[in-house]
């Protein structure tokens, strides 16, 4: 049976390369698109967390997403957090998204408290901040931009010049003063969040009930950065879900329809041989499972195929704009397999049935 299954498949050789084309777009897609999507999440969870607060407050009704709230509370919140006990730092930072060029958040920080919380930066070039109009670019956006100290970029359309390249993994990949960025936004003397450093992180829910007894700061958005990161996932981030699903249900149709196509189309060519094989005894499990069998390789086939091209992609993605990052792991390759597996097996049902319910004289005797 193996050896009529291959030679079907190698007898349209144009046929099967489509269908094994599909089911590895199919497979790519899924990959590279929810790749990206976790790989960027699990990213700025990464620099989140490498700031080193210990409690993250905002401002009542923001969004946990960095950059969607806005800077509409005022920095003076620093100072009453700061007298609370177990609090030994606060930072008021502003996080303002922009879409020029590249989707990225920039951080307006006062660079001294921002050093007193999360530790000093480690310049890999230069130095800190001179003037209003400098900006610290981390290591990653550095390289993949060819930027060094003494070069001019744009920052919210307007130019800043490079005063130190600093270590990836705290918060932001751009850094400028935060007096300057509260002037370009409009929005002097304000703050989208305040990171807090406590003197033991076992404190954190003690001191998150303590701000909510601060009158006026009933209603903040207080949360310990464990909490904090926890929500950054796939499930809690509005909107994630659906678009993943989305995605799937797109690459499952793509790779539906073609199967279906293909193996109605081949079952329809092979009347006589059919006909042949149920003269000689096939049942109608036999034919069924012939179908599905051939079904199965061009399914394996396109499956090893798509998990190369994806890994493929992201390379070229990654060195295109090394700042992206896509995340392609063994939970989501497995999946991937699974849907394109199950949707090609589907897709062929209705042709193995229908090859199966042939009248093995009629088949014989068709022309």
């Amino acid at each position: 049976m193996n050896r009529m299954i291959v030679a079907n498949l190698v007898h349209r050789p144009v046929r099967s390369l489509i269908s094994i084309i599909a089911i590895a777009l199919e497979v790519t897609l899924i990959l590279v698109i929810v790749g990206f999507s976790l790989g960027m999440l699990n990213d700025s969870k990464q620099r989140q967390a490498g700031i080193g607060a210990d409690v993250i407050v905002q401002p009542p009704g923001s969004s946990f997403l960095t950059g969607i709230s806005g800077a509409p509370v005022s920095v003076k919140v620093a100072d009453i957090l700061r007298k609370l006990p177990h609090v030994t730092a606060v930072t008021p930072v502003i996080w303002q998204l922009t879409t020029t060029g590249n989707v990225e958040v920039i951080y307006g920080i006062d660079l001294p408290s921002f050093q007193a919380l999360s530790g000093p930066f480690r310049f890999l070039e230069g130095g800190p901040f001179h003037g209003p109009y400098d900006v610290l670019v981390d290591d990653v956006y550095a390289q993949s931009h060819s930027v060094h100290v003494g070069q001019s970029i744009d920052v919210l359309n307007h130019p800043f010049r490079v005063v130190g390249v600093v270590e990836h993994g705290k918060g932001a990949r751009k850094f400028v003063p935060m007096a300057t960025l509260q002037d370009l936004i409009g929005a002097v003397g304000k703050a989208s969040v305040f990171y807090v450093k406590l003197d033991d992180p076992q404190n954190a829910d003690t001191v998150v009930n303590e701000v909510h007894q601060v009158p006026g700061m009933e209603k903040f958005a207080v949360r310990s950065m464990r909490e904090y990161l926890s929500m950054m996932t796939e499930s809690k981030v509005p909107g994630l879900s659906t678009f993943i699903a989305v995605v799937i249900g797109v690459a499952v149709t793509i790779g539906f329809i073609v199967i279906f196509q293909a193996m109605y189309a081949a079952v329809m060519e092979r009347t006589r041989e059919i006909g042949i094989l149920k003269s000689l005894g096939a049942s109608k499990i036999y034919i069924v499972n012939v179908v599905l069998r051939e079904t199965a390789l061009l399914a394996i086939i396109g499956i090893v195929l798509g998990i190369g091209i994806s890994f493929a992609a992201t390379e070229a993605l990654i060195k295109r704009l090394p700042t992206l990052t896509v995340m392609i792991n063994a939970h989501w390759i497995i999946r991937a397999t699974l849907i394109a597996l199950g949707g090609a097996l589907v897709g062929a049902l209705y042709p193995a049935f229908r090859a199966a319910r042939k009248d093995p004289i009629d088949a014989l005797a068709y022309e």
